[in-house]
């Protein structure tokens, strides 16, 4: 059996971790938004107004133009492996659609901004999202083996 390691990347995590920090302080404090993916995306695809879809797009723009900036800063585009097949992937993306309606949001909202607001709904959605998180892994690496 296949043992699938996790790669441990403390500085990159950090620099990650700040530069969301960053962004999501950044959002509230300039257009008092709570930086939401699933949010943002749902806002940008049904905008309220010109200017409400204007920093959606510029917030997507940003999400899929970071690995280009990675290829122009280190010359190579980050390494993205994903341990699962098509229709793993498929179904898994199903459920998170499904989660995030009924859950009213995404790990990015609930998780960086809820749970910073201490928002009880946000923090008790995050920590169903790391447990359910930590059970999958576990059957997908110990179980069914993966």
């Amino acid at each position: 059996m296949e043992v699938i390691e996790t790669a441990f990347t403390p500085w990159a995590s950090l620099i990650g971790g700040l530069l969301i920090g960053l962004g999501t302080v950044l959002l509230m404090a300039v257009r008092g938004n709570v930086l939401g993916a699933t949010g943002i995306l749902a806002g940008f695809m049904t905008p309220s107004s010109s200017s409400d879809w204007a920093w959606r797009a510029v917030m997507i723009l940003g999400m899929i133009s970071a690995p280009i900036a990675i290829l122009l800063a280190t010359g190579s585009f980050p390494a993205i492996e994903v341990p699962v097949n098509r229709w793993m992937m498929i179904v898994g993306g199903i459920i998170v659609g499904v989660g995030v309606t009924y859950g009213s949001g995404c790990t990015s909202g609930h998780g960086v901004c809820g749970v910073a607001r201490l928002s009880p709904r946000s923090i008790t959605a995050t920590i169903s999202f790391m447990l359910t998180a930590g059970i999958t892994v576990y059957i997908l690496r110990h179980v069914i083996g993966g």
